[in-house]
C-alpha cells in the first residue's frame, strides 16, 4: 500500500483531471484500475461538500470557573479540554460527561495558557501571571515541574514535539527554553525589544518561531538557543503567527491591519495581505497550507489563496462586533469564528456562507475550536463557561444550499435551547 495526500482536491476539482494527474505519477495506477480510481475521488468530493454545510448541536456547558476564563484547548481525540481562568487553576474536563478530573492548583496568580504534551497527553503545561510555568501530571494533578526565570507574566507555554523541551513567553520581552524531566532552565532567548506574546516550535522541534509586541517574528534554533533570523515588516504589535503543516511557510498578523506570508528558510516576505479595515487579531493556516484565514476588529474574517496570489477567496460578514479567533475545520472546508458579540459562526469556505451562528454564551467569546476529526466544537467566553458542540448526525441539508428542511431546522432550534 501506498499513502498519497490529495491535498489540492476540493469540492470544484475536475475528477477525471484529477485521476489523470494521479495516474501519470503512480505507476500503480494502471488503466485498469482507473474506474475505481475516478469512483473513489468522486466520493471523496461527495464528502467535502457534504463537510462544507455540517452543523452542530449544543452538548454540554462547562460552567468551568468562578472568575473569567483565559485559555482553553481540546486534547487530540476531542474527548477532553483544558480551562485556564483568573481564579489562578486549571481545570481537565471530560467533553462527553461535562465533568471535571482534575483541578491543577498552585499557581499564584491568573492562569493564562495552558496546553497537553504531544501524543501521549500525560502531562499539562500552564502559564501563569504569577511569572512562572508549571508541568502536572494529567493522571494524578501533582505539579512535576515549576520553570523559574521571567521577570514578568508568563502568557504562552508549549511542549516540542517530543516533550522534551518547553518553550515559554514572557512580557519581560524575552522567552525561554527549559529541559522538561529536570525543569532546568536552557536558555534565556533575548533580542526582542517589546512584550513577547505568542511562540510555535516547528515540527521536528529544531526550531521556535516568536512574536512581539515590537512588530517582529524571530526564528531561533532550539539546539544553540541562538536566534536565526528575524522577520521585519509590520509596522505595530504582532497579534499571531503560525507554521503551516509541514512549516515550509509562516503567516502572522498585526494590528498593522495586514497579515504577512514568510519563508523562514530565505527569512524573506512573500506576500504582505491587505483588505481589513482596522487590526487583525487572528491568522490560522488550513490544513494543506494553502490558504489562510484572518479575521478582525473590523468583524469580518477573510481567507486567502496562500499557495499562488495570495488573493481573496472568500469574505465572511455577519458578526456585530469584532472577531478575535478563527480556525479552519480539519478537511477545510468550513471556517469557524469567535467574536465579543456573543456568538461563533460556522461559514462555508468557498462561498462565506454563514452555514450557522452558535449562540448562548452571555459574554464575548474569546476562543473557538474544532476537534482533531471535526465532530466537536469547543467554544469558550467570558461568561466563565465552555460550550462542547456535537456534529449533527440528524440534520439533512439541501443540496447546494446550505439550509435545512423547515423541520430539521426547528430539531436544531429544540436541540440548540436545551
Amino acid at each position: 500500500m501506498k499513502m498519497i495526500d490529495l491535498l489540492d482536491l476540493n469540492a470544484r476539482s475536475d475528477v477525471e483531471a484529477a485521476a489523470s494527474a494521479l495516474s501519470a505519477r503512480e505507476p500503480l495506477l494502471t488503466g485498469g484500475v482507473r474506474p475505481q480510481l475516478v469512483r473513489s475521488l468522486r466520493a471523496l468530493q461527495r464528502r467535502l461538500r457534504e463537510a462544507a454545510n455540517t452543523r452542530y448541536v449544543r452538548h454540554r456547558v462547562l460552567r468551568a470557573h468562578i472568575l473569567p476564563l483565559t485559555n482553553a484547548t481540546f486534547s487530540r481525540a476531542g474527548d477532553r479540554c483544558l480551562t485556564g481562568s483568573y481564579d489562578r487553576t486549571c481545570k481537565l474536563w471530560d467533553v462527553h460527561t461535562g465533568a471535571e478530573l482534575r483541578t491543577f492548583k498552585a499557581h499564584g496568580n491568573v492562569v493564562f495558557s495552558v496546553a497537553f504534551s504531544n501524543l501521549d497527553e500525560k502531562h499539562v503545561l500552564t502559564g501563569s501571571f504569577d511569572k512562572t510555568a508549571r508541568v502536572w501530571s494529567a493522571q494524578t494533578g501533582e505539579c512535576v515541574q515549576t520553570l523559574w526565570g521571567h521577570a514578568a507574566e508568563v502568557v504562552s507555554a508549549k511542549f516540542d514535539p517530543t516533550n522534551q523541551l518547553v518553550a515559554t513567553a514572557s512580557m519581560d520581552n524575552t522567552a525561554r527554553l527549559y529541559n522538561t524531566s529536570s525543569g532546568q532552565e536552557l536558555g534565556a532567548l533575548r533580542g526582542h525589544t517589546g512584550e513577547v506574546v505568542v511562540l510555535h516550535f516547528n515540527s521536528s522541534g529544531n526550531m521556535l518561531l516568536t512574536g512581539s509586541f515590537d512588530g517582529t517574528l524571530a526564528l531561533w534554533d532550539t539546539r544553540t538557543n541562538q536566534r536565526a533570523g528575524v522577520l521585519s515588516g509590520h509596522t505595530e504589535e504582532i497579534s499571531n503567527c503560525q507554521f503551516n503543516f509541514d512549516c515550509s511557510l509562516v503567516a502572522s498578523c498585526s494590528f498593522d491591519r495586514t497579515a504577512r506570508v514568510w519563508d523562514p528558510r530565505q527569512m524573506k516576505c512573500l506576500a504582505t495581505i491587505a483588505g481589513h479595515e482596522e487590526e487583525l487579531q487572528d491568522v490560522s493556516f488550513d490544513y494543506s497550507g494553502r490558504r489562510l484565514a484572518t479575521c478582525s476588529t473590523d468583524c469580518t474574517a477573510r481567507v486567502w489563496d496562500a499557495a499562488e496570489d495570495f488573493g481573496l477567496i472568500a469574505l465572511m460578514e455577519g458578526h456585530r462586533d469584532e472577531i478575535c479567533k478563527v480556525c479552519f475545520s480539519p478537511g477545510g472546508t468550513q471556517l469557524l469564528t469567535a467574536s465579543q458579540d456573543r456568538t461563533a459562526r460556522l461559514w462555508t469556505v468557498e462561498t462565506g456562507a454563514c452555514v450557522q451562528v452558535l449562540d448562548g454564551h452571555q459574554d464575548d467569546l474569546f476562543f473557538c475550536s474544532f476537534s482533531y476529526n471535526g465532530d466537536v466544537l469547543l467554544t469558550a467566553s467570558k461568561d466563565n463557561t465552555c460550550r462542547v458542540w456535537r456534529r449533527d448526525q440528524g440534520a439533512l441539508l439541501r443540496p447546494g444550499t446550505g439550509d435545512l428542511p423547515d423541520d430539521d431546522q426547528d430539531v436544531i432550534d429544540d436541540h440548540v435551547g436545551d
